[in-house]
């Protein structure tokens, strides 16, 4: 019987509307990422939350003990459900993420969050490389626009191009009324 565990990946309030790095869409992720974290709990599935913090108080964003490192209130942690602090994009990187994830048992993560193209890439790669099965639901994470070489590239297009990549080779890409519907059948 399949062990499932939902990552709950870098919903801080830095990437929401008066932080100091927004995202494209992050309201609307975040929302659904609140739906995907209900359903989790009500099945009984191990939510994690992952939140990122930079060491410095000089850092852009994500400043250890700044109210932008918070969680949002959207998908607060609630008691007893752990939280994972990491100061990279890889949340399996020097962190207690998977013997967290190994002593329940798990061999499935679910993730949700932030940023797309960077924390949500990172730890989908990572966990698949680790041997758990990966689910990524696409419309519950969020990233910015970009640019490299003189090249815009709007959020939109980084989303897609990232989720397209993972739903090659890492994980299963599914919206949030798909894994909701999949997860009640089951």
């Amino acid at each position: 019987m399949t062990q499932r565990a939902l990552l709950v990946v870098d919903l801080q309030n830095d990437y929401f509307p008066g932080g100091k790095l927004p995202l494209v869409g992050i309201e609307a992720a975040a929302g659904k990422a609140a739906r995907v974290i209900e359903a989790a709990r009500a099945a009984g599935d191990p939510v994690v939350h992952i939140r990122h913090e930079f060491p410095s108080p000089q850092a852009p964003f994500f400043a250890a003990g700044s109210p932008g490192a918070a969680i949002h209130p959207t998908v607060v942690n609630r008691e007893g459900e752990p939280v994972v602090v990491k100061q990279v994009a890889n949340a399996f990187q020097e962190t207690n993420l998977k013997a967290l994830l190994d002593a329940r048992k798990i061999d499935e993560v679910v993730m949700v969050g932030a940023m797309s193209h960077m924390c949500i890439d990172a730890a989908a790669r990572a966990a698949k490389d680790f041997g758990y099965a990966v689910t990524v639901i696409h419309d519950a994470c969020a990233t910015r626009d970009l640019e490299f070489d003189g090249v815009k590239v709007a959020a939109a297009q980084v989303h897609a191009a990232f989720m397209a990549a993972l739903a090659s080779s890492y994980a299963s890409v599914v919206s949030t009324e798909a894994h909701l519907a999949a997860a009640a059948a089951a």
